[in-house]
Order: structure tokens, then sequence, then C-alpha cells
């Protein structure tokens, strides 16, 4: 009996070695990932033959044993995960959860069939085909979780997993395994049901959520930018407008200036001089920037600031073309500038100021925004940058901005001095 359950361990860690191989994105080669999964199936196949050959019969020994096992397999999971995130968790933990109802699945067809080698190889089947169900149905999804923007919630989501494991571990193997109480197969069943049904909702459920959230802000983006280019319609044709008069008055202009040339009046001609060229300087069209997208909502956000009375200097370095998407670095610049004006708006107007920096080149982006803040500033535990009063989480705002930082393999990083906010973003392409 006691071999029965090892072979029957061995192929449940075979296919949980497979499980988080496939379910998790890789932060090293092939050969390192390889190596430590195989040195995490040796692992457990040992610590398995301590509780099951050498101390069958101590509960204690199980206990500590499967703890370890725990332990060792979640440790895996997070050294292999490209980023140490809840998802590479919840990949680790669904993996062990998946895998005992294989475990499962092989006590409860030798109960019913009496032979060894039919539950070993109606185990295997069960795992292989949960592998490949789960692997068409929610691979995608988790993997792309792990590639996009953080989420605080699925570090409760954890719970998941961790609550189907003590279950089917409660129910079917400790203190009573299933072949001490064969009744609890039904409800054990009813259970792997529930598990799979609950997964594929909540993490659909996720996937449509995230979806939701980034056509919100597309469509922000898009408005952003369509306002932005009505606003330089309107500068256009009113400097044009302006531009038609000035021209019109220049006769006059010139006429005054021959006039005066005579009388030898040369201060007024310079008066006359200055007046023009501060006409023209007035009407000429603000250029934050070579990038036309960034330009225009630069142009959009600062028109909103200064309808606060918000004084903005602004520093921009974009190329007409960058080796980013243009819309999503808009988006991000957007973000961060209108974090800054919600913090401000409310202050005396000659505290209302925001400093922001952009500079892109083909190998490095560079974004810094400072503005003087009140009050106590919530910085999350976690990524140290600032979550809102509402919930604790952190804005759709910033997490747009995380996102695009980790889509970059950038860093975003914040610190308070003096009174100043700073927040900044580095990317190295």
């Amino acid at each position: 009996m006691h071999y029965f359950n090892i072979i029957s361990y061995i192929i449940s860690h075979i296919f949980l070695i497979l499980f988080i191989y496939l379910f998790i994105v890789h932060r090293y080669s092939k050969i390192v990932t390889i190596l430590s999964c195989l040195f995490l199936f040796l692992s457990l196949s040992i610590l398995d033959g301590f509780k099951l050959l050498l101390f069958p019969d101590s509960s204690l020994c199980y206990v500590l044993v499967t703890i370890l096992q725990i332990i060792l397999t979640q440790s895996t999971a997070f050294f292999n995960a490209k980023t140490k995130s809840s998802q590479a968790l919840f990949v680790g933990l669904s993996a062990s959860s998946y895998v005992i109802v294989g475990a499962i699945s092989a006590a409860i067809i030798k109960i019913y069939s009496g032979s060894s080698l039919l539950a070993l190889v109606g185990s295997f089947a069960v795992h292989l085909g949960i592998l490949l169900f789960l692997s068409a149905s929610i691979r995608n999804i988790c993997i792309s979780f792990q590639e996009k923007s953080y989420d605080r919630n699925w570090w409760e989501l954890c719970l998941i997993p961790v609550f189907f494991y003590c279950s089917f571990s409660f129910i079917g193997f400790f203190p009573h395994t299933l072949y001490e109480n064969p009744e609890n197969v039904p409800g054990i069943l009813f259970v792997v049901i529930t598990m799979f049904v609950s997964y594929t909702v909540v993490l659909r459920y996720l996937q449509s959520e995230s979806k939701k959230n980034t056509i919100y802000w597309e469509n922000m983006l898009q408005q952003s930018y369509i306002q932005g280019l009505e606003n330089r319609y309107y500068f256009v044709e009113r400097a044009e407008q302006n531009l038609k008069i000035l021209n019109h008055d220049i006769r006059h202009y010139s006429k005054i200036i021959d006039s005066l040339l005579k009388q030898k009046k040369y201060e007024e001609i310079k008066a006359i001089t200055e007046h023009i060229s501060h006409m023209a300087d007035e009407n000429q069209l603000e250029e934050y920037c070579s990038n036309l997208i960034v330009n225009t909502i630069l142009s959009n956000m600062i028109v909103k600031a200064h309808s606060l009375k918000i004084k903005v200097s602004l520093t921009a370095r974009v190329p007409k073309e960058t080796p980013v998407n243009d819309y999503e670095l808009a988006l991000v610049i957007a973000n961060l500038l209108e974090n800054a004006i919600q913090c401000v708006q409310s202050f005396e107007t000659e505290r209302r100021q925001i400093e922001m920096n952009i500079h892109c080149s083909k190998s490095q982006l560079f974004i810094e925004t400072k503005n003087k803040y009140e009050g106590e500033i919530l910085l999350d535990s976690i990524t140290n940058l600032p979550k809102s009063k509402k919930n604790g989480n952190h804005g759709l705002g910033m997490q747009s901005i995380l996102a695009f930082s980790k889509k970059m393999n950038g860093t975003v990083g914040c610190y308070l001095e003096g009174g100043i906010f700073h927040i900044m973003m580095t990317a190295k392409f």
C-alpha cells in the first residue's frame, strides 16, 4: 500500500512541476528553470519516503513533512517567477490544489476497482486531462495577468487555493483517508467540481474587469487627444485671425514709422516695433515637443492646469518617433500630470505649482513630476507608491503607470522631501 501511494505521489509531483513550468512566466533560462524543477521533484520524493515508509504511523511526521513540501513548492514557484508577485503565489498554490485532485482520483479508482494498476493509470489520465483542460481554459489568463498590471486583490485570491487544498487534505487524507471513509467520496467529488467552476468563473471575471479598465483608459486617452486637437484648432484659428489683423494693420504701422523717422523720434519707433514683436509672439503656437500625440495631450493638460490657475513648468524632449507606443506614453504622462493637478488644485493660488521633466530617446526614458503636498500621502507597502484614500489600493491612473513600467521593464519610484512630492519613471530600451 505504501509503495502504491509513493508511485501515486510521484505521478502527482510530475504534473505539479509541469503545472508550475507552464503557468508561470519564467525569470531564468530554460536550463535553470528545469534544474530547479528537478531539484523540487527529488526533494518532494525523498520527503514522501519519510512520511510513507520510515514513519508511516506518525501523524506529526506527516504534518511536518507536508508543511515542508508546501514551502519547497511555493519557494520554487517564486524562484522561477519573473515577478515576485501575488500572481506567482496564486499559480503555485493552485498547482498544489489541482494536483491533489489527481491523487484523490487514484484513491477513488482503487476503492471501487480494487486494482492498483488501474488506479495509477486512471490517476495519470486524470492528471493529464486536468492539465490539458486548464492549459486550454485559464493558462493564457494567468500568463497575461503576470505580464500586466499590479493588482493588490490577487493576495486575497490566494485564499481560494489554500482553502481548497485544506479541504481536500482533511477530507481525503488526514487524519483519516478515503480508504477508511469511502462515504466521503461523493462529498470530495462535489468539492472538486466546485473548485473547477470557481477558478474558471473568478479568473474570467478578472479578465473581463481588466478589459473594461483597458477600454476605459483607451477611451479617456482618445477623449483627451480629441480635446487637445480641438484646443489646438481653436488656438490656430485665433492666431490666424490675429495675424490677419496684424498684417492688415502693418501698413498703418509702416506709415507711422516713416513719419517718426522723419521726425527722428527713435524711442517711439522702438516702442512700436516691440509692440509688433509682442503681438507676433502672443500668436505663436506653443510646441512642447516634436511628438504629435504627446504634444497634443500635453497641450490639453496644460490648458486644464491653467484653467485651475496652476502654474506648470514643463520640459519635454520627445522625438517625433519613439521606441514605445506613443499613445501609451502619452497616457502615462497624462496620468502623472493629472495626479499632480488633483493634488495642488485646492491649494492657495501661489502654491499651485507643478514641475514636469520628460526626456525620451532611442535608448531610455525619464519622466519626473514634482509638486507640493499637504497632509499625509498613503504609500503602498509593496510598491512604495501612492494609493487611494478611498479603497486603500492604487487608483486606476497609478495602475496604468505601473503596467506601462512593467511592460518596458522600467522602474517607478517616489519620495517626499521638504513638502515636495517627487515621482520618477525610468526605463531603458
